[in-house]
């Protein structure tokens, strides 16, 4: 029971009213006496939190907690792609050369998605990676590879849930929702596109200083979200040679190998 209240308070809506109340009562000190009994039912581990359970003011500050420096290992090498958060990897897959790519039976395509025509065609025939961060996961959203930021932009206007129930039954969610995306390039020019996909309306994604500097390193954060929801790497067409399909993740970990 505890569960099912706990994740409405952490999953998203079409509706501004609902998303109103939800994120005024776990962003008010009222949600304070929830924090460790949502920990716990979420079997959220606090040894790897910054900050102790007595330190959280809402139940808002503990899912956008930040780790203990070192806690996580980013993987070393330059050909090494790293996941971009703790979640799931839960689909991976070819977007095809007409542009479409299937996830949970729905048909997408990589232009609609990325909102910009000319991007979109320098990922046909590339590679796509979906990752699911549930309410256990840590929030924070981590660049998968070093290099130049090429190029930030938004779209979509409200959200809607982008579970598993919610990818097979919602309305192409991953292309409709609003969303925050990040181009990346790599010092051999290859493109990354980190997509954010939000949750709970337009104030759910947040960008941390890196995506000011213009440049990245693998590892650094690049924003969080304030309430549950997806990331989608875009690669392309060649780049990467060997793929890492776990389940599981963390951020840091391999997932993937860039072409020579």
């Amino acid at each position: 029971m505890k569960k099912k209240i706990y994740r409405s308070l952490m999953e998203l809506t079409k509706s501004p009213v609902q998303s109103w109340g939800i994120r005024k009562f776990t962003t008010s000190r009222v949600s304070k006496p929830l924090i460790r009994s949502f920990a716990n039912v979420y079997k959220i581990d606090l040894n790897e939190s910054e900050k102790k359970v007595t330190e959280f003011d809402t139940l808002q500050s503990l899912f956008i907690r930040e780790l203990k420096p070192g806690i996580r290992q980013v993987a070393s090498g330059d050909e090494t792609i790293v996941s971009p958060v703790d979640g799931t990897l839960s689909e991976t897959g070819l977007i095809s050369e007409d542009a479409t790519f299937t996830i949970k039976g729905q048909t997408y395509d990589v232009n609609e998605l990325v909102g910009l025509e000319d991007t979109g065609k320098r990922y046909l025939g590339g590679r796509y990676m979906l990752f699911y961060l549930s309410p256990t996961d840590y929030h924070r959203i981590h660049s998968p590879v070093e290099g130049e930021i090429v190029k930030t932009w938004a779209l979509g206007t409200h959200s809607s849930p982008v579970n598993p129930l919610g990818l097979s039954l919602g309305d192409r969610v991953l292309a409709k929702n609003y969303r925050l995306l990040t181009e990346v390039s790599t010092e051999d020019d290859h493109r990354v596109c980190v997509v954010k996909i939000g949750a709970l309306n337009v104030n759910s994604i947040h960008p941390g200083k890196a995506m000011a500097n213009g440049t990245v390193s693998k590892g650094e954060e690049m924003a969080y979200f304030s309430f549950g929801s997806s990331v989608m790497l875009l690669f392309e067409k060649g780049m990467v040679e060997k793929e890492i399909l776990n389940g599981k993740v963390k951020y840091g970990e391999a997932i993937a190998t860039i072409t020579k």
